[in-house]
């Protein structure tokens, strides 16, 4: 197939970046993990971009491994999605297309409809929020197929999840449904159209001071991480390079003055 596993534009800040196989309901092949990569780097190179949604095409987010194409590609494809550069990141190949939105210095939001199985439901995971239709299902499905989930899990599902219920739907493969996920924390909210509701939050963030969203986020990721001493020497800094830069007195001139702020890119 020529036509581009992954899209991705941008309008007024926000990168759109879409999963687009839908004839496989975005299953993931060797190509599809290439340039969901390509495409996280991408919006990590473009200092314009404030905000990312990151959704897929057709009837599901994504189900996951396309297992018939790797049986057809053999060693080549699994030695492939093994590859590892520590330089650039502690990911391979098949973590990265879920640890690299963890790796985009701005809010990620997932729109999941359908249904997010596998490595679909570990790219979901990388996101800093996700939005799921009423009748989207999620489920660590790895098991049924005598495997742990391998896509950065290790990480990304034990920070939204209990441990417990992580070990239970790694140890089960269940399907979750939309309300149970977000009473245990897989998903942020349910919404009719996950799609539109993630744009809409997007544009939000994009309209707030892009150097203060940047640093909200490093702190809220490498703070439990740290020591509390640690945590708070970091909230200081972070605070410190924000107050009184040009992007900060415009956000409190906006205010003051009842208007939409025009803030600049970082540099």
């Amino acid at each position: 197939m020529s036509e581009a596993r992954v899209v991705t534009t941008i309008t007024d800040h926000v990168a759109h970046v879409r999963l687009n196989r839908p004839d496989k309901r975005n299953g993931l092949d060797l190509a599809m993990f290439e340039a969901i990569v390509a495409a996280g780097q991408q919006v990590i190179a473009d200092r314009s971009v404030r905000a990312v949604v990151l959704s897929g095409e057709g009837k599901a987010f994504c189900a996951g491994l396309d297992w018939m194409a790797f049986l057809q590609m053999g060693a080549d494809a699994a030695q492939t999605l093994l590859s590892r550069d520590e330089q650039q990141s502690p990911a391979n190949l098949a973590q990265r297309v879920g640890w690299i939105w963890t790796e985009v210095p701005v809010p990620v939001i997932a729109a999941v409809h359908g249904v997010a199985f596998g490595g679909g439901l570990q790219i979901a995971l990388g996101a800093d929020l996700r939005i799921v239709s009423p009748d989207a299902q999620l489920s660590v499905m790895e098991i049924k197929y005598g495997l742990i989930p391998d896509m950065g899990a290790s990480k990304t599902l034990l920070r939204v999840v209990r441990h417990d219920i992580a070990k239970e739907l790694t140890y089960t493969g269940r399907v979750v449904g939309a309300e149970e996920a977000v009473r245990i924390g897989l998903a942020t909210r349910v919404e009719t159209d996950p799609l539109a509701a993630a744009i809409e939050l997007a544009r939000t963030i994009a309209s707030q001071s892009p150097h203060a969203i940047r640093a909200g986020k490093a702190l809220l990721d490498q703070a439990p991480a740290l020591s509390t001493l640690d945590a708070f020497r970091l909230e200081s800094d972070l605070q410190v390079g924000l107050l009184g830069s040009p992007n900060q007195m415009e956000a409190v001139q906006a205010v003051m003055a009842k208007r939409a702020a025009s803030f600049r890119d970082p540099e």
